[in-house]
């Protein structure tokens, strides 16, 4: 498939293919006859897996890594796998943070949502008296 293809089917800009092709996280593209990039639609698979990693916060460095473990093929299995079960405690401290966060947001939701209970019952027991409220002035006044 062509470029143009890869990237409609992948959801990466053509830039963004051929830098990623650069920089070694994909495999150079075989070329047809008029030198243009053919790849071969396994490559999607490989797109997504990058982009879980990506994802998930892997840095590039480590995805640079991997690739270039996975592109040298049998014998480095376990370094692979090593690689990704670093990152996957990363993934769950990451996980159980953002838990953590969560717990905060709810618990400041419920809370406004109970002082906006709170403010509409009392702003509707207090009688509209026409005064000013206190330490107020008028304009160009000192």
């Amino acid at each position: 498939m062509k470029i143009g293809e890869l990237a409609k089917r992948s959801g990466l800009s053509a830039h963004t293919i051929r830098y990623y092709e650069r920089i070694g996280l994909l495999p150079h593209a075989d070329r047809n006859r008029s030198g243009q990039r053919d790849y071969d639609a396994s490559i999607l698979v490989w797109i997504a897996f990058l982009d879980r990693l990506k994802a998930t916060g892997m840095p590039i460095r480590d995805m640079l890594r991997y690739a270039a473990l996975r592109e040298q093929g049998t014998g480095t299995e376990a370094e692979r796998g090593l690689l990704l079960a670093r990152h996957r405690e990363r993934v769950r401290a990451h996980l159980h943070e953002l838990q953590a966060c969560l717990v905060v947001l709810d618990t400041k939701i419920a809370g406004y949502a109970g002082n906006t209970e709170r403010m509409e019952n009392h702003d509707a027991s207090i009688p509209d008296n026409g005064r000013k409220p206190a330490r107020t002035r008028q304009a160009g006044t000192r």
